[in-house]
């Protein structure tokens, strides 16, 4: 299998937040953007791995801080991790005021795909390598993140989650 490193998998996503797009308070609604953050993270894993790839799951997504109507969206999406068939997406989501000319963190999450081969079956993922220190950490936390996912969806036992167990039982 091949090596791929993880910045060549980044994407950079651009949307205009309109009316249509907002709620009653003129914020942006949550379920636009994250129609948005899956496309992106779609595009990401897909850039990754030369391949069609689907949504299995999507970590707490937490709005630190709201986007209003008429800023700009700036969602860059980036494969963190890969686990053979599936790949962890990192997303960050940004805002930005035109008018005030400031740009703020509205919010981040992990989406998790898996790679498909041409009948629809899950296939093998090229490896994702790290290189800067931020792909570095994001590499190393994904095996806990994958870890807690897999127990939360009762497809591994707690007692089988060595990672996460590590950080709280010290032998």
């Amino acid at each position: 299998m091949s090596i791929k490193k993880s910045a060549d998998s980044k994407v950079i996503m651009t949307e205009l937040v309109f009316p249509n797009d907002t709620n009653f308070y003129g914020n942006l609604m949550g379920g636009r953007l994250m129609y948005w953050m899956d496309t992106a993270a779609a595009m990401s894993a897909g850039k990754h791995c030369n391949t069609p790839a689907v949504t299995v799951s999507v970590d707490n997504i937490s709005f630190e801080a709201s986007i209003k109507l008429g800023n700009v969206v700036h969602i860059e999406a980036q494969v963190s991790r890969v686990f053979n068939t599936s790949m962890e997406i990192h997303i960050m989501v940004w805002g930005e005021d035109l008018t005030q000319q400031y740009k703020y963190k509205s919010n981040e999450a992990y989406f998790t795909f898996v790679a498909l081969d041409p009948n629809g079956n899950p296939r093998p993922a090229p490896t994702c390598e790290p290189e800067t220190a931020e792909e570095i950490k994001n590499f190393d936390g994904a095996l806990r993140r994958r870890q807690l996912r897999l127990v939360l969806a009762k497809k591994m036992k707690p007692e089988e989650a060595t990672e996460l167990k590590a950080l709280f039982i010290k032998d």
